[in-house]
């Protein structure tokens, strides 16, 4: 009788064993599929190579020429040094101690940079749509140019006590163990940019509509809004579809909406394989996504972004003829890079706001950020572990997020000055460098719970909440202040 019972416990300890290993490769399985998407792209990119980028001018001769910065130009040139010297090799990243130079020169410095950029991307300097900042109030002060100082009050919510927040983004509940990348606010060189008041935010918001069109970034920062003015007020979902990428809420005392539409690529895409969202996806480069530019005609703000979802494998189509794609196994195809359909699709996206004929609100461009990997790609141990800002003079882009920017803000100068003849206005959220700042603000690990013996990819794309991306709202109320005032 013992040995029967010793054998039939053995055999239970063993299904459960065979029980528990099959739940736990079901669960990594869900997740990988839910995070391949985002961070496929990273797989590819180090084996693309260089490609001439056109100028504004050049394309409407049809004429390409190289805008490409060397890496080691000194405007450009990163602070964050790798250590290898072999090119295929992941980089080891060490910071160099930012030199003793005095604030005001600082300022000058990083003015100095960014008034490069624009002079490389057609900036005409003549202070409309200016980079640095909107349109009424304060011109004189730069937004974007400034550092992130030590903020003891933050944060404004917590993840228990907001409801919006993803189980990807909320870092706390995963066990994130440090707390101190909470405790930044954003300080401009030259002037102070409030904390976002909620009540304020609201009054100010009285009777008008917010929309958001992007990707799962854009979602993020929606959410981040919808936190901070949780502490005041919660909002009603009036939505009118039960997709999770198309929601509506409203603030019925100051009937005041925000809407939220799904556009990682801004222009009409289709699927190459209907239930595989790895597989390639067909862009028409030229034709207009209608679930979100049908929409937006009747919004008093649009905050309009992309930027990751452009270095996945993707076909591209003018005119329903196919004219490249990337990383796409086709040898007869063109094969182009990330930068070619992220200025088509601008383009795009510009055109058919600037074809409304009834939209009298304000489009904010939030400009490409960039993710924080370190040590590795994505798929190869790739990370973002630190747990502090670095200062303005300790890193600056470089490389591929470099040039999305750059094509970036070559395309919206264009759609801007289109927009002004129209009557259109459309102005700048320029967060990429302030972002460049923040590699302690994403979930890395703690954006799910650990399993045993399964290897996930950190998440070094995404930002926990609460976290840096939550002085975004600052800037937003900063922004609209100004723009109003300046009506």
């Amino acid at each position: 009788m013992k040995v029967h019972a010793i054998n039939e416990g053995k055999t239970q300890l063993s299904t459960r064993r065979k029980t528990s290993s099959k739940i736990a490769h079901l669960v990594a399985l869900a997740l990988i599929v839910t995070i391949i998407p985002i961070y496929y792209p990273y797989i590819h990119y180090i084996l693309e190579k260089p490609t001439a980028i056109p100028s504004p001018i050049d394309n409407l001769l049809n004429v390409q020429t190289t805008t490409t910065l060397s890496r080691h130009h000194p405007i450009y040139r990163s602070h964050i040094i790798p250590t290898t010297q072999k090119e295929d090799d992941d980089p080891k990243l060490v910071v160099v101690p930012p030199e003793k130079k005095e604030h005001r020169k600082r300022g000058r410095r990083k003015r100095g940079r960014r008034e490069a950029v624009l002079k490389r991307t057609g900036g005409d300097g003549d202070g409309d749509g200016d980079v640095g900042g909107g349109g009424g109030g304060n011109k004189s002060c730069d937004l974007f140019s400034g550092e992130w100082v030590e903020n003891p009050e933050g944060p404004y919510y917590t993840n228990t006590t907001c409801w919006a927040i993803q189980e990807h983004q909320n870092c706390m509940k995963f066990g994130r163990p440090d707390q101190d990348f909470l405790k930044w606010r954003w300080k401009p060189n030259e002037c102070e940019l409030p904390v976002l008041d909620p009540v304020q935010f609201l009054e100010m918001m009285r009777g008008k509509s917010l929309a958001f069109v992007g990707d799962s970034v854009a979602r993020n920062h929606m959410q981040s809004l919808l936190c901070l003015l949780s502490r005041v007020a919660y909002p009603n979902d009036v939505s009118t579809s039960s997709d999770q990428n198309f929601r509506r809420w409203e603030y019925p005392d100051y009937n005041f909406n925000i809407s939220i539409f799904w556009s990682p690529y801004l222009v009409n895409t289709d699927r190459t394989d209907r239930n595989d969202i790895t597989k390639p996806f067909k862009l028409y480069l030229d034709e207009f996504d209608e679930s979100w530019t049908s929409q937006i005609e009747q919004f008093d703000y649009v905050i309009i972004s992309a930027g990751q979802w452009f270095f996945r494998p993707t076909m591209f189509y003018s005119n329903r003829f196919i004219i490249g794609c990337l990383y796409c196994p086709e040898s007869s195809i063109r094969h182009r890079p990330s930068t070619f359909s992220y200025r088509r699709a601008w383009r795009t996206a510009f055109r058919a706001i600037n074809s409304l004929k009834n939209f009298k609100g304000i489009v904010f461009l939030r400009s490409f950020v960039p993710s924080h990997f370190e040590g590795g790609h994505w798929d190869k141990g790739g990370d973002c572990v630190r747990t502090k800002p670095f200062k303005s003079n300790e890193s600056v882009m470089e490389d591929y997020s470099l040039e999305m920017y750059k094509t970036q803000l070559q395309e919206y100068r264009i759609g801007e000055r289109e927009g002004r003849k129209n009557g259109v206005k459309i102005t700048i959220m320029d967060m990429t460098q302030v972002m460049q700042l923040r590699p302690d603000g994403h979930p890395s690990k703690y954006g799910h719970w650990p399993l045993q013996n399964v290897t996930m990819a950190n998440d070094c794309v995404h930002w926990c909440l609460p976290g840096p991306i939550d002085a975004w709202n600052d800037f937003l109320m900063e922004l609209i202040k100004r723009e109003e005032s300046g009506r």
